[in-house]
């Protein structure tokens, strides 16, 4: 008979092998997120060597918790468990750091000057990121189409579109260009990442306290079980005594 109760043993086991399968995902998206640098660093989101870390982790604890789950030895509970305690605060830590810099960017882009455009212009990356963007969802510039300052880029022609409006004066490029600004729609795009990273890290959090609830649980089982052990070797030595 095992130290700790076979239900929550095959549970512990099963969800740690999930999330193991999680972690293997995790990494698979890290690989595929690199054809998103650009993109991810005019977010502002930190390099991608952050990402690898986590998934990483995350493979690395689930593994270490099969093994915890199988050797049900106190030791190796107590360090999956401390683990647990580490990746709680840290998934909180960061999780709330991606809110509040979320509403930071929301708070720009919803407060769109001159200033806000010229600060996020002055990146070659954004540049390149906006031009592109334009053209699909047919806006143009940040906060309007002066904020490209010499040349406005082809990008920005609008052509059998209703919502052209005339160049800019004192700027090169298409006569005619898209009325609508990118501020709303470059926003929302860059919203997309922030919630999904959100999602992930408080889900984590949440999932790190169930975990650690159930560690504790059975290492209160395997000290039961081996302080019932002691307790019996003792007494049949002191009976054949």
């Amino acid at each position: 008979m095992g130290k700790i109760n076979g239900c929550l043993k095959c549970l512990f086991i099963f969800f740690n092998v999930l999330f193991g399968i999680v972690g293997a995902l995790l990494i698979l998206g890290a690989v595929k997120a690199s054809g998103y640098k650009q993109e991810l660093a005019v977010a502002g989101s930190p390099n991608l060597g952050w990402y690898w870390v986590f998934a990483l982790g995350v493979l690395f604890i689930s593994c270490l918790g099969v093994f915890a789950g199988c050797a049900e030895k106190e030791l190796v509970l107590k360090v999956f468990a401390g683990f647990m305690v580490a990746g709680l605060l840290i998934m909180m830590i960061i999780g709330i750091i991606i809110a509040a810099y979320r509403n930071k960017i929301k708070a720009e882009f919803d407060s769109a000057s001159s200033e806000v455009a010229e600060k996020y212009m002055a990146q070659e990356g954004f540049k390149r990121f906006l031009s592109g963007f334009q053209q699909s969802t047919h806006c143009c510039g940040v906060v309007s189409a002066k904020d490209w300052v010499d040349e406005i880029p082809d990008s920005c022609e609008c052509r059998g579109y209703s919502g052209c409006t005339a160049r800019p004066q004192a700027r090169t490029g298409p006569d005619q260009v898209y009325a609508q600004t990118c501020s709303g729609l470059i926003f929302s795009f860059f919203d997309i990442f922030f919630k999904i990273g959100m999602g992930i890290f408080f889900g984590f959090a949440v999932t790190a306290l169930l975990g650690l609830l159930v560690s504790l649980l059975m290492i209160y089982q395997v000290r039961r079980h081996d302080g019932a052990m002691g307790g019996q070797s003792i007494a049949m030595k002191g009976s054949g005594y």
